[in-house]
């Protein structure tokens, strides 16, 4: 007997009702759809209503993107399956968990930045690291971190809550998981160790999957999506190439939201792959078996391995020192200039390659206004570095590659934290210099095209107005037409002392209070190591001196802003 992880209902983590009752209906509902009949499952009603026999399980997730809590609603539905009372919170909600009744955590977190939790696990993790944070004596507990290993702070937020649960007294039921950017292999084995040995209604009847569905088009599906326009967003002039696309969504079924991010499969460089082939004394047609299949190496080296940033596995086989900030830069054609000796066959050394992997970014447009497309704001990387000329995989991918008419992989990632308030009548704040004026360029079409009556103000910067006002004609419409209400620029270069969004944020720190006080939403996109920090801190300050608050007092306030998500940052 076979049952689907679909036919056992949970309730979702929003709906109305306080944590014991919807430990109390998951649980009802798991006794009720684990016992269906092999000769009639569509007809029979269950035996017996017996409660679950796995016991509770709380679920805690943290995610910047949503792939984490994505992950954590699929992990509950099983668990549900497997018939334990699982509940499932965003890490936001943590003040609701009455500690002292918790046996059993689960935490499905990312990391951002440098080793930090995402924006909705940070009150979580500064609560356990509280003097006031309780003994977890009674708790056992596992942590899944997410996490891309191209990073030094590789799943530094998933370890950092492993540890610190471990010294309030948890205890692990199984060490913490360190996933890379494909994650599912890496969680599904962890999970059946996370399972293992616990008492389950039907553990015989379910395999544990974590695969994405298989049906319609998704990140291990992509949809071939016909770029329509492309176009370049600055002037004669500048310092910076930045592109507008424009893409078919035309009988993909795909769907999106304003706020949501899009998927792009890149290609490698050509030129790159017959340097490589040439250093390799491989024959570009001579083939090699990868994950099982026979492919060319060529085309093994165009559209299946990342050349370009190297696995620290890889680097350890060629004892080539990693630590070094040169060779963290490296691609594959400088390691087989500096390791000509290295003994390790041309396919081997191929196969030890990191997958390709997607790049995402942020949707700036509004289904609701360009209706069969999607739109990006994409800069695009080219630099110096080591004597050779060098692009970003993606960015030069769609610049010098793909030109209208040809077409892309595509997939939509859906952000459901990075949303335009439910109430239209709501004023938003934006604050995106450069190409984080994406979303908001997708937020301004949204909310016209809906005719919402909320106000909206837009902070934006860039280097130069002249050459990198993008999308000004747009923004000077929306303006015209009473949607933008508010627009404050900053451009660095334009006099002598630099100015950047945060310092535009605290000359009009009297007014943002006064939104904030109406109920506005406040928004950031764009860099997260530099950018989004120093905007953070601006909103701390303007919070604190217009508002009349002490420092803690204004950290409270913030905290607030996120755990009603009325603070949302898209920021990579």
């Amino acid at each position: 007997m076979t049952t689907s992880l679909q036919q056992i209902p949970c309730l979702p983590s929003n709906a109305p009702f306080t944590l014991e009752q919807r430990a109390w209906i998951n649980g009802f509902l798991a006794g009720v759809f684990s016992f269906t009949s092999i000769e009639n499952p569509a007809t029979q009603r269950p035996a017996a209503l017996e409660a679950p026999k796995a016991g509770p399980l709380l679920i805690l997730w943290g995610s910047q993107t949503g792939t984490a809590e994505s992950l954590a609603k699929r992990i509950a539905k099983e668990a549900t399956a497997r018939g334990y009372e699982a509940l499932l919170l965003d890490a936001a909600k943590h003040g609701e968990v009455d500690w002292a009744k918790q046996k059993r955590l689960l935490l499905v977190t990312s990391t951002w930045g440098d080793g930090e939790p995402p924006d909705n696990a940070q009150g979580f993790w500064s609560a356990l690291n509280s003097p006031a944070a309780p003994s977890l004596a009674h708790v056992e507990f596992a942590v899944l971190g997410l996490g891309d290993k191209n990073y030094s702070s590789f799943c530094g937020a998933g370890k950092r809550f492993d540890e610190r649960l471990a010294a309030l007294g948890a205890k692990r039921i199984a060490p913490c998981a360190e996933c890379d950017v494909d994650y599912e292999a890496t969680a599904k084995a962890w999970l059946e160790l996370f399972w293992s040995g616990q008492s389950s209604v039907q553990s015989n009847l379910l395999a544990s999957t974590i695969a994405l569905p298989a049906s319609g088009h998704s990140r291990s599906r992509p949809f071939t999506a016909p770029l329509l326009t492309a176009r370049i967003l600055n002037a004669p002039g500048s310092a910076k190439e930045t592109r507008h696309f424009e893409f078919s969504l035309e009988g993909s079924g795909l769907s999106y939201d304003a706020g949501d991010a899009l998927g792009v499969f890149p290609s490698n460089d050509p030129a790159l792959v017959s340097a490589i082939l040439e250093a390799l004394e491989v024959d570009g047609d001579t083939t090699l078996s990868l994950d099982g299949v026979q492919i060319s190496f060529r085309e093994a080296l165009l559209d299946k391995l990342d050349i370009t940033r190297l696995s620290r596995d890889l680097l350890n086989a060629l004892s080539v020192d990693n630590g070094e900030a040169a060779v963290r830069s490296w691609d594959l054609l400088d390691l087989l200039a500096a390791t000509r000796s290295a003994k390790m066959p041309a396919a081997e050394l191929v196969t030890q390659l990191k997958k390709l992997q997607p790049r995402l970014y942020s949707i700036s447009s509004s289904p609701a206004a360009h209706a069969g497309q999607v739109h990006l704001t994409v800069s695009i990387v080219r630099y110096e570095a080591h004597g050779r000329w060098r692009g970003g995989v993606c960015s030069t991918y769609m610049a010098d590659r793909l030109s209208p008419g040809a077409a892309a992989p595509i997939f939509v990632h859906k952000s459901p934290h990075f949303r335009l308030p439910a109430d239209a009548d709501r004023p938003v704040i934006m604050v995106g210099p450069g190409t984080g004026i994406a979303p908001f360029r997708a937020f301004l079409h949204e909310r016209a095209a809906t005719g919402a009556k909320g106000k909206n103000w837009l902070f934006f910067g860039d280097q130069r107005k002249a050459t990198d006002f993008l999308y000004q004609s747009e923004m000077e419409s929306f303006v015209a037409s009473g949607v933008l209400n508010e627009l404050d620029l900053a451009f660095s270069r334009d006099q002598a002392a630099k100015v950047y969004v945060q310092d535009k944020m605290r000359e009009r720190g009297a007014e943002l209070w006064k939104w904030l006080e109406e109920g506005a939403h406040f928004y950031v996109c764009g860099d997260a190591s530099r950018m989004a920090k120093d905007v953070d801190a601006a909103l701390h300050e303007v919070i604190e001196s217009a508002g009349g608050l002490s420092r803690d007092a204004a950290a409270d306030y913030v905290q607030k802003l996120k755990t009603e998500k009325r603070y949302q940052r898209d920021v990579y």
